[in-house]
């Protein structure tokens, strides 16, 4: 096939241009087009009054390699890359007798679910060991304390089948470098489990939360169909590990598990569970991470502000934004996990704490955008070492419980108008815009709930965010916090054959790990300790 790339049609396009826009492209005539297949779609937002879809086209045609040689020097016609996946390993053919261990994986949220989908492909059949409920039962409980003020400590927005990603805005984009088309990988599964077919092919592709509820339901059922077992409410509190290997894993049941091939798949939030890997001598190291607040404006402003007069096109959608601005005092000041159309939800899993997330469905049709405004924290600003691998848990926990209290002690979030905020003034009264957050956001003075130097940063980047975003720092847009759970606070670091430096058999994996960075990459990193796990198995097989 050929790659055509920068192809580009005005937005509202009849669908039989875009053949038209293919042939013209290759100096073709109809009868040699055999198929063609849009790879990626994207608009160019930056001269809004001609707004334009760029495509990205796998297309078939008659003569290839005649017409690859007719455009040899176009970098926008190439053949297309291999983006089908390429199982490394098939336990039923290479291992020449039955399986004679399960590898087993801990977590399944996407690192979590893709492991052990892969390993199941294969024929390893894996165990999964899941702390939280299966995802009906936990939208039950994560509705709980969003509408009760209860919260249930194993059952939330950071624990249960589904991992975190399921309440945020399902976004599947990722800038990491993927050489090997894992994440076409991620996307296939996710339409085959259900998802819309458009993800394959949008430039920013999301599934927003009802929808993955279904999704990985689905998931689950095919790698119980292919041999594996998922079991939930299986809290891990200890490791047994044997001269520098695995050797199995305790449960809170009383239950151990003998294992020599583990994946902690953990997620940023299973705090217990990095204190049980650092006290079984498991090599950690702190790392930076970010913290701040979210940020709620009108959707309908950043929609003006980045789509101008295509603003409410419906085939752009809700617009979004990324931000940076670099701060005198030498931090960097950044949007994170961008909702258009959403909500800002209560994402603790730990009592007594307020944490914050951004979460959307797939309509992205709510009233306010928001986003994490975010400051970086180096190891150093929390005391962070080599002897105290665990130190930014501790700050973290520290700002959540500062943050409980600032709220009410009732899980309601600290809130503060932009403008106040800046001015550096307790707010009293919401303007025009009402915060999403549920139990509640009550009014105070944020400038309490941070370190002064992320403070500083933030009160000096709003009103540069302004200069790019007219009305960004407009008076009644609401601050709510603390957004503390951006990323792991720690590294849990492996070797290239993506085991543990120093024990043998444990794979650490995605976003807990420090590997990942949301859904799509922590499904990526998934695949790949997936794939050294099988690789390891056919190795050691007896002869």
């Amino acid at each position: 096939m050929i790659r055509i790339t920068e192809l580009r049609l005005p937005i509202e396009h009849a669908p039989e241009e875009l053949e038209a826009a293919i042939l013209k492209r290759l100096g073709i005539t109809s009868k040699d087009l055999i198929d063609f297949i849009v790879f990626k779609r994207s608009y160019d937002a930056r001269k809004n009054i001609a707004l334009a879809f760029i495509y990205t086209l796998d297309v078939s045609v008659k003569n290839e390699e005649a017409i690859l040689a007719k455009y040899g020097h176009d970098q926008h016609v190439r053949p297309s890359p291999d983006t089908s996946y390429h199982f490394v390993a098939q336990a039923n053919t290479q291992l020449g007798q039955p399986l004679s261990e399960r590898p087993v994986v801990i977590g399944f949220g996407p690192c979590g679910i893709f492991a052990a989908l892969v390993l199941a492909q294969m024929g390893f059949k894996p165990i999964v060991l899941e702390r939280g409920k299966q995802v009906r039962e936990r939208t039950q409980d994560t509705w709980g304390l969003w509408r009760k003020n209860v919260l249930n400590p194993e059952s939330n927005v950071q624990f249960g089948e589904g991992g975190a990603g399921t309440f945020s805005d399902g976004k599947l984009y990722s800038q990491i470098k993927d050489p090997k088309f894992y994440g076409r990988k991620v996307i296939q599964e996710f339409i085959k489990a259900g998802a819309p077919e458009e993800i394959a092919y949008v430039a920013k592709p999301h599934i927003g939360t009802f929808r993955l509820v279904g999704v990985v339901e689905k998931m689950r059922q095919e790698i119980i169909s292919l041999g594996g077992e998922v079991r939930f409410q299986q809290k891990v509190t200890g490791f047994e590990i044997k001269d520098g290997e695995m050797a199995g894993v305790h449960l809170e049941s009383g239950e151990k598990l003998a294992a020599r091939h583990v994946i902690i798949a953990l997620g940023h939030s299973a705090r217990d569970t990095f204190k049980a890997l650092h006290e079984a001598g498991v090599y950690i190291e702190p790392k930076p991470f970010s913290v701040g607040f979210r940020i709620e404006h009108p959707q309908s402003l950043i929609d003006r502000a980045r789509l101008g007069p295509h603003a409410g096109n419906p085939l752009i959608g809700a617009a979004d934004y990324k931000l940076v601005h670099h701060a005198k005092n030498g931090r960097a000041v950044y949007s994170f996990c961008m909702c258009p159309g959403g909500t800002v939800v209560a994402a603790t899993s730990e009592e007594n704490r307020v944490v914050t997330n951004g979460m959307s469905q797939y309509s992205r049709n709510e009233r306010n955008a928001n986003a994490g405004i975010v400051v970086n924290v180096d190891p150093k600003d929390y005391g962070g070492s080599a002897e105290n691998p665990l130190a930014g848990i501790d700050f973290q926990r520290a700002l959540e419980s500062k943050a409980f209290e600032l709220g009410g002690r009732n899980y309601e979030a600290p809130g503060q108008l932009v403008g106040d905020f800046i001015a550096g003034q307790t707010s009293t009264e919401f303007g025009k815009v009402i915060p999403s957050y549920k139990p509640g956001v009550h009014l105070t003075d944020l400038a309490q709930a941070l370190p002064d130097f992320v403070i500083e940063a933030m009160r000096e980047a709003l009103p540069e965010f302004d200069k790019k975003i007219k009305g960004f720092a407009m008076h009644d847009a609401v601050l709510t916090g603390v957004e503390t759970r951006t990323s792991s606070p720690l590294r849990i670091t492996r070797g290239n054959n993506c085991q543990s430096l120093n024990i043998k058999g444990l794979y650490p994996a995605g976003e807990g790990a420090g590997y990942a960075g949301g859904i799509l990459s922590a499904g990526v990193d998934g695949i790949k300790v997936a794939e050294a796990l099988a690789l390891s198995l056919i190795q050691a097989k007896p002869n």
